[in-house]
């Protein structure tokens, strides 16, 4: 048995109740949906995420946290306490400061300085909310990873995005509350998407895999190539008419998520084609998202495959620029430069994607967020990379209710370790699950003999961001 929101009458009870009419015509549940629309704990600023994962951290001193100390002490040595070095028995160490390699500018009204890396989202910064102070737990990619999608170091914990789907639903019965888009096998793979020990509908729905271009990811299963329609119809009815035989005489609420996804599935097959067409899309909008441009086109489409997913009604919806590598994407401890390629194939498609959404007033209550598991040092290592820093790092959000053109928190003259109003990781969860209208130490489930959340017994609502 469960615990759901606490303030809701479905707490303490099975997931559902099977339904009277659960012979009835194809397409009715045979019971309440767990995935049905829920309401909030209280009034919500946004309905839906969609999450940038940036996996391997990006530097933040190379991209939006301007350090001018760090030009003018580019070379000279001081010292740090690095996390790396801390972890393995070491604690005060010199180490020489390394300047970023691309020069920084202001843009917007609020004047906030962006590096040459992002030119796209610098014309934006006046609807984006920085949050400079990030810190977090772990420091190699694995732990961290995980600790960035579900709180936890190395246990099996539910990812955010099912604790979102367990306390709200999805906004589209014909949809998964939560798909993941081109998820990565490595540094914590499946379980970064995984329901752990909710019910197995939360688990994210995964659309292709980072190892496969974009343009090839699709739903797995989707399309039966051996039955027509009128047989797989004819099939499913016959399996309703099964399982609702097996529920009346064995209640389980564990068959019954089974079940409901099962059910979505072929939901599904009669919607997610069209969803994924993005044929169906005008060729301004390929432009805007880069699909035009090999250098662009495959994190365009993810990106807008996001859009299009967000407005059909799935309520989280993770955009994955990764790889399966043992070094992610953005982990540059050598060759620095490397952080262009990244920056040049995602500055344009998230940049469009901030646009589209605000065109069509749904960034309005569509909160995006944008980061990596960590950020990187600033000094060299191997003389022209960085290694990993979870001490002090950025993210910034969008929409959903957050300050626009705001910027919270700072970390110290070299951009080595927040110092100013501290946010933790736990702290950005609890914060946008209340975005969500959710009480983050209200969202729990009773299992093993306790009750479990998303944020463990930690976190704070950063409320100061809130517009």
């Amino acid at each position: 048995m469960h615990s759901l929101l606490a303030q809701q009458t479905r707490a303490d009870r099975p997931l559902s109740s099977l339904s009277a009419d659960a012979n009835s015509q194809h397409g009715q549940s045979l019971r309440s949906n767990p995935l049905t629309a829920r309401a909030p704990m209280f009034a919500p600023r946004a309905k839906r995420v969609i999450f940038l994962f940036m996996q391997g951290g990006p530097s933040q001193i190379d991209t939006f946290d301007y350090k001018p100390q760090l030009f003018k002490h580019h070379g000279e040595s001081f010292k740090f306490r690095d996390a790396r070095k801390m972890a393995k028995g070491n604690a005060d160490t010199e180490e020489k400061l390394m300047q970023p390699m691309w020069k920084f500018r202001q843009y917007g009204e609020t004047g906030h300085w962006v590096s040459d890396l992002f030119p796209h989202i610098g014309k934006h910064v006046d609807d984006l909310c920085f949050i400079h102070s990030m810190h977090t737990n772990g420091v190699a990619h694995g732990p961290s990873t995980l600790f960035l999608h579900t709180g936890a170091l190395n246990l099996i914990r539910p990812s955010m995005g099912a604790w979102i789907s367990y306390g709200l639903g999805t906004e589209n019965e014909n949809l998964p509350a939560f798909v993941t888009i081109c998820p990565s096998s490595a540094n914590g793979g499946p379980r970064n998407y995984s329901n752990a020990f909710l019910p197995s509908c939360h688990q994210g729905t995964p659309l292709g895999r980072a190892e496969q271009p974009s343009r090839d990811a699709d739903i797995r299963h989707i399309e039966n190539s051996s039955l027509s329609a009128s047989q797989q119809r004819e099939q499913f009815k016959m399996l309703r008419r099964l399982n609702a035989k097996q529920i009346g005489t064995q209640p389980d609420p564990e068959l019954e998520a089974v079940i409901a996804s099962y059910e979505l599935a072929w939901r599904m097959q009669h919607h997610a084609p069209q969803l994924l067409d993005l044929s169906q899309e005008p060729k301004s909008m390929h432009e805007a998202y880069g699909l035009l441009n090999p250098e662009t086109e495959d994190f365009g489409r993810q990106c807008l495959m996001a859009r299009r997913m967000t407005e059909a009604g799935v309520r989280f919806v993770q955009v994955n620029y990764s790889d399966n590598g043992s070094n992610p994407r953005w982990d540059q401890h050598s060759k620095m430069e490397r952080h262009a390629t990244h920056a040049k194939a995602t500055d344009q498609p998230v940049a469009a994607l901030i646009q589209d959404l605000k065109q069509r007033g749904l960034l309005e209550d569509t909160l995006i967020w944008w980061g990596g598991e960590f950020g990187r040092n600033p000094f060299a290592q191997n003389s022209d990379g960085r290694d990993h820093n979870p001490k002090g790092f950025t993210h910034f959000l969008a929409g959903g209710g957050v300050r626009s053109g705001f910027s919270y928190g700072a970390t110290d003259e070299f951009g080595h370790e927040a110092v100013e109003s501290k946010v933790h990781m736990h702290d950005m969860h609890a914060t946008i699950l209340h975005l969500l209208g959710i009480d983050h130490e209200q969202l729990t489930y009773r299992h093993a003999g306790r009750d479990f959340r998303l944020t463990d017994v930690e976190g704070h609502v950063v409320k100061e961001i809130f517009a």
